[in-house]
């Protein structure tokens, strides 16, 4: 079967690579984001599905916009049997409604739940103990099309949005293999969404920007738990530290346990021996920190911190 595949980030490669490796499948073409300048100097990127195809000798389309007419002309002439998205943009319908055999996605979700675009994350953030991904043929709304398969994957304690992308990133590569290899044997289901029945109410999962990731110590330890699972290790929990100087600096939080504690001080306060451990009070409990970076420093665990910070801090 000929696949023209899109997507930009890592997730995306180890589906792109599992495809080309299924002996079944032609992968006759890669469309990715334009390359864009990133870093001190400005370097042009180029993103990581680009990087691999021109590593495999893929074509690769780089289209401003997708309705460009040079570009749907261009991805028209390789008389693909079926797109494959993982991680990419919308697709107009001109894209998507092009190929005999539909348009496919994979979501790091289990469909309904937590449609947009950081599933990860947030269902870390929520607590969840169970995520996986969704293959399903996409339609003119966002994550809303007929369900092909689900593939599940179990959220450790332990696990943070990091983890559980890197499991995600290769339990969905193998999953999609299988969809694509289903289709093209014509034995797939096709489940419209709304006929999946959900024993809780739908979440979303939106983007995630600089606000939410912010700290309110004000919060109970569990959630504020969660949200540094959920943002570790990228973007980052974030809160503000004040010196007894009156310096103020960011500090990102990657790592942290809870001590449930009934009669914790006032939400915020911080405790520390100076030397192996800081932990900051929830409104039930403590969190001690583990793993952190103060605005400018490299990233540490809390004894080296400690150890060159003698500041007295507390939070803004």
């Amino acid at each position: 079967m000929r696949v023209v595949f899109m997507g930009t980030p890592e997730f995306a490669v180890a589906s792109l690579e599992a495809l080309i490796a299924a002996s079944e499948n032609e992968v006759v073409a890669v469309v990715t984001s334009p390359d864009k300048p990133a870093g001190r100097g400005q370097k042009m990127h180029e993103s990581a599905v680009k990087q691999s195809a021109v590593r495999l000798s893929i074509p690769v389309l780089q289209p401003e916009k997708l309705k460009d007419a040079a570009f749907l002309e261009e991805l028209r002439s390789f008389n693909a049997d079926l797109f494959v998205v993982v991680a990419f943009r919308m697709l107009p319908e001109e894209v998507w409604k092009m190929p005999p055999m539909g348009t496919i996605n994979l979501h790091a979700s289990l469909l309904p739940q937590y449609r947009g675009a950081a599933p990860i994350n947030r269902a870390i953030i929520n607590g969840e103990t169970v995520s996986g991904t969704t293959v399903f043929f996409i339609n003119n709304e966002i994550d809303k099309g007929n369900i092909i398969s689900y593939s599940e994957e179990i959220i450790n304690p332990d696990d943070n949005a990091g983890t559980l992308h890197d499991r995600l990133m290769r339990s969905g590569a193998k999953h999609l293999t299988e969809a694509v290899r289903d289709i093209a044997c014509g034995n797939f289901k096709n489940i419209p969404q709304e006929s999946v029945v959900q024993e809780t109410p739908l979440k979303t999962a939106p983007k995630i920007f600089r606000e939410t990731c912010r700290i309110d110590w004000k919060n109970d330890v569990v959630k504020i738990h969660n949200l540094v699972r959920g943002l570790s290790p990228y973007p980052a929990a974030w809160t503000t530290l004040v010196s007894d100087k009156g310096d103020s600096m960011t500090l990102k939080i990657f790592k942290t346990e809870i001590l449930h504690d009934h009669a914790p001080p006032t939400s915020g306060t911080i405790d520390t021996d100076d030397k192996t451990y800081m932990r900051i009070a929830a409104d039930d409990g403590w969190l001690y920190i583990r793993s952190l970076q103060l605005e400018g420093k490299k990233r540490m665990d809390i004894s080296d911190f400690l150890r060159g910070n003698k500041t007295c801090w507390t939070i803004s």
